[in-house]
């Protein structure tokens, strides 16, 4: 099953620097914004408050879909975000928004998820769930990336992206985690997109 996480960073930062009148707008209207901006079938198992839980059962899409769909959260969350700086230029802490508030976007694939139904949602569980999770904290310097698990992409070819997307340089890492020991993965800034977008 693939996972995919989309997060929002400085997310506490803003919460706890802002009025709770103009967080409580900002915070849903930036999730709205990369739930509908899904556009390969993910579905979603839990807004987690700073963050968006998505799955997809079955085949992986090509890498590059994959990648294009990463990037399409990321320029609309930075789209959404200049337009609720506009809406909300009467509030003296409006500034903070683009000042404070990234994402950060991982993806893992694993076999080990359960769908368990609660009520009417689906809640995902199994030892892959956790690692997703657990990679979002790393060592990674930078505060807005896309993050792609050896797990993921063991099921790809990456030759032919040759160390490098369109707007920055691929690289290495890894992570050890308690009861699950050594995760590695490959990253890449998402910030240069901003330039992208302009």
């Amino acid at each position: 099953m693939l996972i995919c996480i989309p997060d929002i960073s400085g997310f506490t930062q803003f919460m706890s620097e802002t009025n709770s009148e103009l967080s409580s707008k900002v915070i849903p209207a930036l999730l709205n914004e990369i739930i509908y901006s899904n556009e390969i079938g993910l579905k979603v198992s839990e807004i987690e408050g700073d963050a968006v839980l998505f799955y997809r059962r079955g085949k992986l899409p090509p890498l590059k879909q994959l990648i294009s769909q990463c990037v399409r959260f990321y320029v609309q969350f930075y789209k959404k975000l200049g337009e609720l700086v506009d809406t909300h230029s009467d509030e003296k802490e409006s500034y903070k928004i683009p000042e404070t508030l990234g994402l950060k976007i991982i993806l893992h694939f694993g076999t080990e998820v359960e769908t368990v139904q609660i009520g009417k949602h689906i809640k995902l569980m199994g030892e892959d769930v956790i690692i997703a999770h657990r990679l979002l904290k790393n060592d990674i310097e930078k505060k807005e990336y896309l993050l792609l698990s050896n797990d993921l992409l063991k099921y790809y070819n990456m030759d032919h992206l040759d160390g490098n997307l369109y707007w920055s340089e691929l690289k290495d890492g890894g992570h050890i985690y308690e009861h699950l020991g050594e995760i590695g993965y490959t990253y890449v800034d998402l910030k240069p997109l901003v330039n992208h977008m302009r």
